[in-house]
């Protein structure tokens, strides 16, 4: 099987060898991580795909995307909080203040977002890591629906240094700063880059969403915008 997992791979331009970060904080190994990492290459390439009659292409601040940090001066990360479920996400330096709902792998195996009729919504990733959490916790939002911007219509305009909330059911808000903001292809999507930790041992989070332009052919944006943050406080 893993064998076949590999074979896959190669063909799919994927490093065997992408992240839905841990389960409850610890890092799936074997065939289940090949598996898992072979649904999530999936998403990575199908959650551009837009429905029929979308042709707006991606939005934002792009000239942020890939922008170095230069000399922002990031604060040290925070110890890992114990596990806790995602109840809302909040952005400040955007205005983002949004309903979290846990979502699973499709009948594909690839990543479920959250629903077209549901544009202010974010998706996480179930069974990877809880924010806050050692590992890494995925979030997804869209970026647009046919008619108007979605929750993650400006996260490429995010920057170093910038700070992302997470309000958990445990009564605690895991406050993560941004260090990376990336475009990544999907035709050479690194899986890994996307869904792996930076630094091990850290609570990580990370945003995705349709980035690049929208390919009229295919109906499908070219990209995804990856926002990546760790752990570095709490707050009420």
């Amino acid at each position: 099987m893993t064998d076949r997992l590999s074979d896959r791979f190669a063909d799919q331009g994927e490093d065997p060898g992408r992240d839905r970060g841990s389960g409850s904080g610890r890092l799936l190994t074997g065939v289940a991580w090949a598996v898992l990492l072979l649904g999530l290459w999936l998403w990575g390439r199908e959650v551009t795909d837009v429905r029929h009659g979308t042709s707006a292409p991606t939005t934002g601040d792009m000239a942020a995307l890939g922008r170095p940090p230069g000399s922002v001066d990031l604060p040290p990360a925070a110890k890992p909080l114990q596990g806790a479920r995602p109840q809302r996400l909040d952005i400040p330096d955007l205005g983002v203040q949004a309903p979290v709902v846990a979502r699973g792998l499709d009948p594909r195996g690839a990543l479920d977002p959250p629903p077209y009729d549901q544009p202010g919504v974010v998706g996480w990733y179930a069974a990877g890591a809880e924010p806050g959490a050692a590992g890494t916790a995925l979030m997804v939002g869209h970026v647009d629906t046919e008619t108007r911007p979605a929750v993650f219509y400006k996260i490429s305009a995010l920057e170093p240094g910038e700070r992302v909330r997470v309000v958990r059911d445990d009564g605690r808000v895991a406050e993560f700063t941004v260090d990376d903001v990336e475009v990544l292809t999907r035709d050479a999507f690194d899986a890994h880059r996307a869904y792996g930790p930076r630094e091990s041992g850290r609570a990580e989070l990370r945003l995705i969403t349709c980035g690049g332009t929208f390919d009229r052919t295919s109906r499908s944006y070219t990209a995804n915008v990856v926002v990546s943050a760790y752990l570095t406080g709490t707050g009420p």
